[in-house]
């Protein structure tokens, strides 16, 4: 954060809770981007009571070039909010782009998480949204005009 209060971009999004010196919860997302703010956004609806108390939600994040096992434990956190990320950009009228955020790791299964995404994005649409999420994506949806599909909610390799 900047020394007035402003949230400048940085190169990893990180997620602070309020302290001794800032009274408010922060979310920087990086270097500015629309999809970056979206996905913290994410997280943050995802994250219960206790975890919006720790740093960057309490979870753990290696940098890329995971080993398989570290990328299928990332992608395995990443599935929740990835989905609402989607469903986000939608109501944003955005385009969505699925991010196992490691290339210089190990080769995984990219196609199997974008899949496990798109399922819980589906998931989400049907069986409801938790309730942070469904209000963002109220508000987005009001502000941005976009419109959440199901029928969208598929990669072309699904179809």
């Amino acid at each position: 954060a900047l020394s007035d209060g402003r949230v400048g971009a940085l190169d990893e999004p990180v997620y602070e809770p309020a302290n001794s010196q800032r009274s408010y919860h922060q979310v920087v997302f990086a270097h500015g981007y629309f999809a970056s703010a979206l996905h913290e956004m994410a997280h943050w609806c995802v994250a219960g009571a206790e975890r919006r108390l720790l740093p960057d939600f309490g979870y753990w994040y290696r940098p890329d070039g995971r080993t398989q096992s570290q990328q299928a434990e990332f992608e395995q956190a990443e599935v929740k909010p990835q989905a609402l990320e989607w469903l986000f950009s939608m109501a944003c009228g955005r385009t969505f782009i699925a991010s196992a955020d490691n290339l210089a790791g190990e080769a995984s299964d990219d196609l199997g998480f974008r899949l496990a995404v798109s399922a819980q994005a589906r998931a989400y649409v049907a069986q409801g949204l938790p309730t942070r999420a469904a209000q963002l994506t109220e508000q987005l949806t009001a502000v941005f005009g976009g419109q959440v599909d199901i029928k969208q909610l598929y990669w072309p390799e699904e179809v």
